[in-house]
């Protein structure tokens, strides 16, 4: 291993040197130093996976999609005092949800809230397996108590993502009748 570096980074630092005297464009000069880079980048990467340790390890798909289902479904058609959030983990592999992002929208105006559990109990961050559902009730009550001008606010979104910051889907429900139809 150490004499293919040896002998690759021999032949780039020989290219580089003998260059000095030739007379010519200097284009073939920068081609042979990236030759010479990929080269050593292509034995690197060849040496590093065929050596290392021979244990037995378990294959990881080479795609790992995390999908999510969200739903989203209010107790009443207008004015509704409970929210359930359901979220199903449809992708390949586990994650690790985030606290969800509540957004009271009035078009002009957004209001956002973190939702750490429910009924005072905090468990977020949460690990989903694949193929299992998670549903959280949300007392919208709670927010109207908070801030009284969210009653006015016609619209709430839900934004689901993971602990890195990467979105993984939203829904959205109007909570009362607007002109606008979207």
């Amino acid at each position: 291993m150490k004499k293919a570096f040896f002998l690759v980074g021999l032949l780039t630092i020989s290219k580089i040197i003998f260059a000095q005297t030739e007379i010519g464009p200097d284009g073939d000069k920068l081609l042979g130093i990236i030759i010479g880079i990929a080269l050593l980048g292509v034995v690197f990467l060849v040496l590093r996976k065929t050596g290392g340790k021979k244990t037995q390890k378990t294959k990881k798909p080479f795609f790992q999609f995390k999908r999510v289902q969200i739903e989203l479904k209010k107790d009443r058609v207008y004015f509704p005092d409970f929210l359930n959030l359901s979220v199903k983990n449809t992708g390949n592999t586990d994650i690790d949800l985030d606290r969800p992002l509540l957004i009271f929208d009035n078009f002009w105006l957004k209001r956002k809230f973190k939702i750490k559990g429910m009924e005072n109990r905090t468990f977020y961050p949460l690990y989903l397996e694949k193929g299992k559902t998670h549903t959280l009730e949300i007392d919208i009550n709670r927010f109207y108590r908070h801030d009284k001008k969210l009653k006015k606010f016609p619209k709430a979104k839900i934004i689901i993502s993971d602990v890195k910051g990467r979105r993984l889907g939203s829904k959205s429900v109007f909570l009362k009748k607007t002109l606008f139809k979207f």
